[in-house]
């Protein structure tokens, strides 16, 4: 038997185990065609990774790229090669002699829109090859620097040599790079010893499920109460509600124009806005070109 559900499921991703790992765990108690994840923790970390179940898959790319918040800790006086406490040890410093208002002053300094170098043992891919697998054949590539933006980095306890922050980010930052990068800063070496993401496309801790919780709710076939909707999980994006006829019109692919959707007020600059039936379900992701006066199809669910 298959479940029908298509939907987000947002999950407490535990350590020692990677993603490919959780999104098959979750794929199989959702009894699923397909699933997917918006976004990779590396094994080590822990916290929120957001899955897409069956038809949902096909909304993953609005999660890509969305803002993180992270809490971590970064150990001072030692250099790893991976910049992370799975790495080889590279580099110590015996003496740590920073004040508070030091380390204050570091991380401010990475406030903002900042470069930074993708590390070599990365999923990154050169020539088709993920960049951790040529460093571990001792073959590292370096990508170039890249602009990332730090909303906001604020240290929560210093208890040197560790320190305890939390950081809100852009897609594409690397935590342990920024740990390495304030460890070179204050001239001892860092790595990143912890790492829990809070947030991940405005999806919070708050709401996700652990497996073991996901495990239970699949005993008692309660999953559904831990998915969220295809047109819920769209947050951010403008809603139209389809009468019949526009639904179906959307069935049969028909062309649509302002007569059909008024344009609605978006901040996505391809303008996407979501079509929903009277039962809140998703029938159609659309965007308005204003030369032609119509909407493309993004994607459609009959």
């Amino acid at each position: 038997m298959q479940y029908e559900t298509s939907g987000v499921v947002v999950v407490d991703k535990p350590a020692s185990i990677t993603s490919a790992k959780v999104v098959a765990i979750v794929k199989k108690l959702f009894r699923a065609k397909k699933a997917g994840h918006t976004g990779t923790l590396d094994p080590f970390a822990t916290g929120v990774m957001v899955c897409c179940i069956n038809r949902a898959t096909r909304l993953s790319n609005f999660f890509l790229h969305g803002n993180k918040k992270y809490q971590a800790v970064l150990h001072l006086g030692v250099s790893t090669d991976t910049q992370d406490s799975t790495g080889t040890i590279t580099s110590t410093c015996n003496k740590i002699d920073c004040s508070e208002e030091a380390l204050r002053a570091a991380f401010k300094q990475f406030n903002g829109t900042i470069e930074q170098l993708p590390p070599v043992y990365s999923a990154l891919k050169h020539k088709g090859v993920p960049l951790y697998k040529l460093a571990r054949s001792g073959k590292p590539v370096q990508k170039p620097a890249r602009h990332v933006h730090i909303a906001y980095i604020k240290i929560f306890e210093i208890n040197l040599p560790l320190i305890r922050f939390e950081v809100a980010c852009s897609a594409g930052t690397y935590i342990r790079t920024l740990c390495a990068d304030i460890g070179t800063l204050l001239g001892c070496g860092g790595h990143l010893k912890e790492l829990r993401r809070i947030e991940n496309s405005g999806f919070t801790i708050e709401e996700a499920a652990t497996l073991s919780e996901l495990e239970e709710l699949a005993r008692s076939d309660k999953l559904s109460c831990r998915t969220i909707s295809m047109a819920n999980a769209l947050r951010d994006m403008p809603e139209h509600l389809a009468d019949k006829v526009l639904a179906e019109k959307i069935v049969h692919g028909n062309i649509l124009t302002q007569k059909d959707v008024a344009p609605i007020q978006t901040n996505s600059p391809e303008g996407f806005i979501k079509v929903v039936d009277a039962e809140n379900d998703l029938l159609a992701v659309l965007n308005y070109t204003k030369y032609s006066r119509r909407y493309k199809y993004h994607c459609v669910f009959n």
